[in-house]
């Protein structure tokens, strides 16, 4: 597929003047770490999605969340009437826990749950949020050239850009034609090994996730069914500890077909990139092997 790519070959990714890639895969595999590390050494700008979701696009919605909870504080609800205090939430590159914690986890409120109609409405919300903020990369790396002299471009992705994706379009699929078209897409690529670490590590502490509306409807009803129970008896950790190794497996197919309009870098390889240099190396070699 790689006439099909930004960079035709190795040579004009080398020479390029303007470098911009998409970073994606499932968390954990070293997406921000090379971001980071790309930002800090090199003139790299580096767009986050969930950073872009949190402040431009859900900025409202978890506000609002906040001061629904402040207002069943008698004391709080005094002060926000009366217009005393403001609530924000304080989102960061590295503190992105707002975005999550308005997202919640489906199940019994008691144990912090959230009812299933809320949590899909707010699934939607994200799902909405995410298209918009990939879709604003064109618009970024303009930006990023204009306003602040950038010659190059990270935009580092959520583990569930894949989720939005259908296969069925192939590189008519509006995301993938869309970002194809601005970045090289980048596939951090995990083995089993680390597939079983990330089970492990979310099974230690559970966080919240964005499903395919399909796919969440699936596990849930399968859910109830297989432990007989109803809508409020769910455990939230449970339920998406349960979900998290069948979510993983739902999306590698996903991650693959991306894959197709790029190129693909194994997580060990990413570990030993250092610098700018051994990256645009690495990438260079992962052109040629399309």
């Amino acid at each position: 597929m790689g006439n099909q790519m930004l960079y035709k070959n190795a040579q004009e990714w080398l020479n390029a003047p303007h470098k911009r890639v998409l970073f994606f895969g499932m968390s954990g595999l070293g997406k921000t770490y090379l971001s980071t590390m790309l930002r800090d050494q090199g003139d790299w700008f580096h767009y986050s999605i969930d950073y872009r979701i949190g402040t431009r696009y859900m900025g409202e919605h978890i506000a609002d969340n906040f001061k629904a909870e402040a207002m069943k504080v008698p004391f709080l609800r005094d002060l926000l009437l009366s217009d005393s205090i403001r609530i924000t939430s304080k989102i960061s590159f590295d503190n992105l826990t707002p975005v999550a914690t308005y997202l919640g986890k489906p199940g019994d409120p008691a144990k912090g749950g959230v009812a299933i109609d809320e949590y899909r409405r707010r699934q939607d919300q994200f799902k909405t949020a995410e298209m918009s903020a990939l879709l604003d990369t064109g618009h970024f790396i303009e930006r990023a050239g204009r306003i602040y002299g950038y010659p190059h471009f990270i935009c580092d992705t959520g583990g569930s850009i894949c989720e939005w994706i259908d296969p069925a379009l192939g590189e008519n699929d509006p995301l993938i034609a869309e970002l194809g078209q601005q970045c090289l897409l980048v596939w951090l690529k995990g083995d089993d090994a680390h597939t079983q670490r990330l089970v492990e590590r979310f099974d230690r502490a559970p966080k919240p996730m964005a499903y395919q509306p399909e796919f969440l409807v699936r596990a849930w009803d399968e859910y109830l069914l297989k432990f007989k129970l109803q809508e409020g008896d769910v455990d939230p950790d449970d339920f998406i500890r349960w979900t998290y190794a069948q979510a993983l497996a739902h999306r590698q197919p996903l991650y693959e077909h991306m894959a197709r309009y790029g190129v693909s870098l194994c997580a060990h390889e990413v570990a030993s990139i250092k610098s700018p240099d051994d990256f645009d190396t690495m990438i260079a070699a992962a052109i040629d092997a399309t």
